[in-house]
């Protein structure tokens, strides 16, 4: 049994009943509603022990579950182990919601405790919903996490620095011009913003407050009268002051946020996005919430030429990191030296942080050695480190941040024999993701109606997988950025030109191996006829794929040109900038794919 995490979750009971609170939630978010927080925010993590970038912890005074979705469903089990608490597998028709499971195991009158803080509008409006309809209270300001973390780390307090207009494309004050032009148009005065990606992106400010995404932890008021950056006075810089001050940016503290809201007079129309701004954030403004969709998505998720520029040549660097960083992988196993999933990451990043412009990794490296590739969301600690030997696939995916753009690519490789299985379920995860990358598609199309071009081969072998098969890549960003994605689950947001998406479909074998193939594509415009405007992606991941894991009695000859086409590109962008060597490695990995 793991005592410390048990010790923590009766630590919670008695609180819970000293507040009469019957249950609990803790999300995996922050005061931002981000996917990926800071450590202060890991509270879920820390009740639970589970380290998942998503799920959510419920405890009731008697019963304690996360809800993870299917990227976690195996970390979740092991980390949870030994802990009195269980798993359940969202996603699966027999698993209930939290609403549900909530309803059917608390009785009329009972009550659950939330933080306002860490809830948007929009969830912990239906939140109460669902718990009314049977009788339930919901309470939004219970927090007794400040007292029972007692070395809980502080908000970050790294300074904030510019990013240049250079890479940018555009200065602050423009995009400020244009975001409360589009407030204007939704019937607002002003808008506040509570996204840490979207007050980067309009301030073109840049720090290090969340591992592997450089935001900054800070809200943002902005109005045709002056707007107001809340964030820790320690954050700051006279330049960074003095930059703000130039865009009609004036600072306040971070925590000053909701009593600066609730001055405000009641005649001020103030628009949010209900699912990115705090419950209890909302419920402090005294002006009129306008609510609609963030006047900051589309804005940043359609790069500029400036942006576009920067990831084609990010990209090239990115693939000279990943050419030396593969050859270094092949012959330390070829001289018979060990080698771990830890030791893949570590080179990774040795090679890309030797690149010109370099920032950090964009996520943690996962790096899964046969059964451990199966884990979607895998991260090699010591306890789980793998030695990488010949007899199965290794799955690497990893990204970096450059100043002037994002990288995120996936490739499975084999480092020796290779079984029929093994060979055939690769070949049909790069139809699916052929398929989509050669995919011409009419304006207005949306992410959900070509998902199914990525996995209709794995289907028709009675395969699938469950993660999305694309998210939105951010521009010195998040990896993971809004608003369109290509999945399953209907998203209205239509693939636009200069939207920036992963095309990864997969498929994973649990206790075997896992296959996925990842590049990133970019929305471009391919054609216009009587029928209208239509669209296409270009590539711009620039890495080969491993020949050695295709079936080419299962592809088409125009599957088998698309291939070549690709490492013919791959290899006329990156031989400039190799050695010799690094050459004759990369002509061997792009020699023409035949039958």
């Amino acid at each position: 049994m793991n005592k410390e995490i048990t010790a923590r979750i009766a630590a919670l009971r008695d609180a819970m009943k000293a507040a009469d609170i019957n249950a609990v939630i803790f999300p995996q978010t922050d005061p931002h509603q981000g996917e990926y927080i800071a450590d202060h925010w890991q509270v879920r993590r820390w009740y639970s022990g589970f380290t998942g970038s998503a799920g959510a912890l419920v405890v009731t005074l008697d019963k304690a579950f996360v809800w993870a979705d299917s990227r976690y469903w195996l970390q979740a089990a092991a980390q949870l182990e030994g802990t009195p608490i269980g798993v359940m597998e969202e996603g699966k028709p027999e698993v209930p919601t939290i609403e549900q499971w909530l309803s059917a195991n608390l009785k009329p009158g009972d009550t659950v405790g939330i933080d306002g803080m860490v809830f948007s509008v929009q969830a912990a409006e239906a939140l109460g919903e669902a718990l009314a309809a049977n009788g339930i209270n919901l309470s939004v300001d219970f927090n007794p996490t400040d007292a029972l973390w007692s070395d809980r780390p502080q908000i970050p307090l790294d300074k904030i620095f510019i990013h240049e207009e250079k890479y940018a494309g555009e200065s602050a004050s423009s995009k400020i011009s244009k975001i409360l032009a589009n407030a204007a148009a939704q019937g607002a005065g002003a808008a506040f913003i509570s996204d840490l990606a979207e007050v980067a992106w309009t301030l073109n400010i840049r720090s290090r407050d969340v591992e592997s995404n450089p935001v900054a932890t800070a809200f943002l008021y902005l109005d045709p009268a002056g707007s107001t950056l809340f964030i820790e006075p320690g954050k700051l810089t006279d330049e960074t002051i003095a930059y703000l001050a130039a865009n009609n940016v004036a600072t306040a503290p971070y925590y000053a946020v909701k009593s600066f809201l609730a001055a405000l007079p009641a005649s001020k129309k103030i628009l949010i996005n209900t699912t990115q701004t705090a419950s209890a954030i909302a419920a402090a403004i005294a002006g009129t919430t306008v609510t609609g969709a963030s006047p900051v998505a589309m804005l940043k998720g359609c790069k500029n030429d400036t942006q576009i520029q920067g990831v084609r040549n990010a990209m090239e660097r990115d693939g000279v990191a990943l050419v030396k960083a593969f050859m270094e992988i092949e012959n330390t196993l070829a001289q018979g030296l060990p080698l771990s999933e830890i030791n893949v990451a570590e080179i990774l990043t040795k090679y890309r942080s030797q690149q010109p412009l370099y920032f950090d990794q964009s996520f943690d490296t996962i790096a899964g050695f046969g059964p451990h590739g199966a884990i979607v969301h895998y991260s090699a600690t010591h306890a789980t480190n793998a030695t990488i030997t010949p007899d199965n696939l290794l799955l690497i995916d990893s990204g970096a941040n450059y100043l002037d753009g994002t990288t995120d690519i996936t490739r499975t490789i084999t480092l020796g024999n290779t079984t029929p299985q093994q060979r055939r379920d690769f070949t049909l995860v790069m139809k699916g993701h052929i398929a989509l990358a050669t995919a011409i598609f009419p304006e207005g199309t949306r992410g959900a109606q070509l998902d199914a071009l990525a996995r209709i081969n794995l289907w028709k072998d009675g395969l699938s997988y469950l993660h999305g098969t694309g998210h939105g890549v951010g521009h010195f960003l998040n990896v993971h950025e809004g608003p369109q994605s290509i999945r399953l689950n209907e998203n209205p947001t239509p693939l636009t030109p200069g939207m920036i998406t992963s095309n990864e479909p997969g498929v994973y074998r649990a206790g075997q191996y896992g296959i996925r193939c990842e590049n990133l594509v970019l929305t471009i415009p391919a054609m216009h006829t009587e029928f209208g405007q239509f669209y296409r992606f270009e590539t711009l991941t620039l890495f080969p794929f491993d020949l050695a894991l295709f079936d080419t009695s299962i592809m088409s000859d125009s599957e088998i040109e698309w291939l070549n086409t690709y490492h013919t590109t791959v290899r006329n962008r990156l031989t400039p900038h190799l050695s010799p060597a690094e050459q004759q490695w990369l002509n061997a990995k792009t020699a023409p794919l035949t039958r």
